[in-house]
């Protein structure tokens, strides 16, 4: 089935997966971007398409791109409120979450500011440490507390 698609040029997109699975396989991109010190897109790109992987939704491309698109400005606004924690020393998962949250949080104008930080917390459970949902919840919750006011300059 999959690839069976030769008209288009990446049969594996779009299939039916949830927004919950493709933050999942977001993180999961960026993670292992980070770890192999390659650009996520680029990892991307090699995917998408692909028959050796899972198909690739379309939510997981956009947050890829757009969290890669805005890497600089996401890693300022953490660095800035997570109190006591440098980018450096936070658990690679961590950051990856940290980063889709907020993205979701101030770029994706159709997911609410709670419902951005809920799925960020819960990735962190299922992906992270013990203490991870917490930290997750906390520094989301410091930047969802002046969203609006930075959705109006960023």
């Amino acid at each position: 089935m999959a690839g069976s698609d030769k008209a288009g040029k990446s049969p594996n997109r779009g299939g039916p997966i949830s927004r919950r699975q493709a933050r999942k396989r977001a993180v999961e991109m960026m993670y292992e971007a980070a770890q192999r010190g390659a650009d996520a897109v680029t990892l991307l790109a090699d995917r998408v398409g692909s028959v050796e992987v899972d198909p690739i939704g379309d939510y997981t491309i956009s947050l890829v791109e757009g969290v890669t698109g805005r890497k600089a400005q996401i890693d300022e606004l953490l660095s800035e409120h997570a109190q006591g924690w440098t980018l450096d020393r936070m658990p690679p998962v961590d950051l990856a979450v940290l980063r889709v949250g907020v993205y979701e949080l101030l770029w994706a104008p159709d997911v609410p500011d709670p419902v951005a930080i809920d799925e960020a917390v819960g990735l962190a459970k299922e992906l992270s440490t013990d203490d991870s949902p917490r930290f997750v919840n906390g520094v989301l919750g410091r930047i969802g507390t002046i969203a609006d006011r930075l959705r109006a300059v960023l």
